[in-house]
């Protein structure tokens, strides 16, 4: 049975039309940081990173968290959509990925308060800016921790130039050859800062209440909307809660869904965390599936991905005929298996997607 090709083949396999463009199956590479670019600009190591998920049949694949501006990386080490010279360089992990078959989405990030941190392996904290570090912004001026920068509070004119870099990036990958983007609204950085009442105490008219702190996530929404093509899918990614008492919950996750399906929003990937050093998070596989559930049940006309230690090809499976969510992104178990998919279209009964090249190592057993 060829992955897909009728109602009978498992739903982890079977392909989803978002907008105008048809996954051939539900699994996803999820955003992962690689801390391995210069200046923002992708290289070789990209181009086999990602490619490699594109020969493995995966039926979209994220960049890592993209920087839409040079002080919005996480590390000196983060991809970047901030300047022309990255348009060329994506593009030739774009021009790979669909040459093999596949589709390619970046996720366009910025990290406000958490930015200029060193890459897990190259130390802990802050960078100083001699070793290439920088001044960092939020909607606040409170840090995450000690560890890491005091942010500046953002001025209105800080705002409306986050808002235009994000846009201008999303220009950018469509000139780079991306099927689809996202907008990263989660884990702490600076789109996810607005919207916790833990991390954004503002006065102004991006503070406050929740219709204020959702301003700048609906306000950078809607001007990457309108500079990105319209028929081509549009994502965002939230952490549903922030896991701390009186801090971003799974209820405003949901009105908020709903806001964002007014914007077009074609999906949203729901994780969590990532805004409080506060946060007790139980994690057990499947924690964040119920987030997926709440979202999809209450906002119908959005396409739900849900993430996080689904590591079984049952368990994925399971959740898309339960109707939890639409798609399923993995990051662990692809780095730890890029060809996950095969592995699991075996156990679940059908072909395995293979490229012609790699068809005389299909799995069998």
């Amino acid at each position: 049975m060829t992955p897909g090709s009728n109602d009978a083949a498992p739903m982890l396999f079977q392909p989803l039309k978002l907008a105008q463009l048809t996954l051939p199956n539900r699994v996803v590479v999820s955003p992962m940081c690689m801390y391995s670019a210069r200046g923002g600009v992708a290289n070789d190591f990209h181009l086999v990173h990602l490619g490699q998920y594109a020969l493995a049949g995966v039926g979209l694949i994220f960049t890592e968290a993209t920087s839409v501006s040079p002080e919005g990386r996480i590390s000196p080490e983060d991809l970047g959509l901030w300047d022309d010279e990255h348009i060329v360089p994506l593009g030739r992990v774009t021009d790979f990925v669909h040459a093999h078959g596949g589709l390619i989405g970046t996720q366009l990030a910025h990290a406000g308060r958490k930015a200029s941190t060193y890459a897990p392996w190259r130390g802990r904290g802050a960078v100083p800016e001699e070793r290439g570090g920088w001044p960092v912004i939020g909607p606040s001026d409170q840090p995450y921790s000690d560890a890491l920068p005091t942010p500046r509070a953002m001025t209105a004119d800080d705002i409306a130039r986050v808002t235009a870099d994000f846009a201008q990036a999303a220009r950018r990958a469509e000139m780079a050859g991306f099927d689809t983007v996202e907008i990263h609204a989660a884990h702490g950085y600076l789109l996810h800062q607005f919207l916790s009442p833990l991390s954004n105490t503002r006065a102004d008219a991006y503070g406050g209440t929740f219709e204020n702190r959702v301003r700048l996530l609906l306000e950078v929404t809607r001007a990457v909307r309108n500079a990105w093509p319209m028929h081509k899918p549009l994502f965002v990614r939230l952490s549903a809660t922030d896991w701390v008492e009186g801090g971003w919950d799974e209820s405003q996750t949901v009105v908020l869904c709903g806001l964002l399906a007014r914007e077009g929003v074609t999906a949203v990937d729901l994780s969590s965390g990532g805004l409080s050093a506060q946060q007790q998070i139980p994690v057990q596989p499947g924690y964040q599936v119920p987030f997926a559930r709440q979202v999809r049940a209450a906002v119908p006309d959005l396409n739900v991905m849900t993430v996080g230690m689904i590591d079984t090809p049952e368990r994925a499976e399971a959740y898309l005929q339960n109707g939890d969510a639409d798609l399923i992104a993995l990051g662990r178990p692809l780095l730890g298996d890029p060809h996950w998919i095969q592995a699991a279209a075996q156990r679940l009964g059908v072909t395995p997607p293979v490229a012609a090249q790699y068809a005389r190592g299909a799995r069998t057993t």
